[in-house]
């Protein structure tokens, strides 16, 4: 028989802990993401992974706003973010830091997320796109590569935050586990 464990069960890190907590080396930067709970749900996402930072870019909405606060409950308090007006801003900037950038897209020549193995001892930023138009062109232009989640339905997308999910999740499988 299975008991659901209660919050106070669950030996979570306050918000002080997990700033200070080593961080996966991942930064998830957001090109123009539109909706306030995707920002939020991105958020929460990174804080279950302890993922070193979120980029803000362009449109998207930063904290402190109560749509995000909905859906991040109160992950926007404890990851890491910073705010730039351009995403091309962005990605000089992580560049300049030593990032490998992966535009997560669907792209000619792009490499399934299966197939990707991160590397240790390096730095990964991943962009995710607006929800109607994805990565801006000349982003992925000035990316590294290009990561793609397969997909077997009739749809040819997911959801911003799914796919920032799926993504994160790729990475600590890979260099936490």
């Amino acid at each position: 028989m299975y008991r659901k464990l209660k919050i106070t069960e669950m030996g979570r890190m306050t918000v002080e802990q997990f700033r200070e907590s080593e961080k996966l080396p991942l930064t998830v930067v957001l090109d123009s993401v539109r909706s306030l709970y995707n920002v939020g749900s991105v958020f929460r996402s990174c804080d279950a992974f302890r993922v070193a930072e979120v980029v803000l870019c362009g449109i998207t909405a930063t904290p402190p706003n109560a749509e995000i606060h909905k859906t991040a409950l109160g992950a926007e308090d404890s990851v890491a973010w910073r705010y730039f007006k351009d995403t091309m801003e962005a990605v000089a900037a992580l560049h300049a830091e030593d990032y490998t950038l992966l535009a997560i897209e669907q792209c000619e020549g792009s490499t399934m997320l299966q197939d990707f193995e991160p590397v240790e001892g390096k730095k990964y930023a991943v962009v995710l796109g607006n929800e109607v138009k994805g990565v801006q062109q000349q982003v992925v232009d000035a990316c590294d590569a290009c990561i793609e989640i397969p997909q077997f339905g009739t749809k040819h997308s997911l959801n911003v935050s799914v796919t920032a999910g799926i993504v994160i999740w790729h990475f600590a499988a890979n260099l936490l586990l």
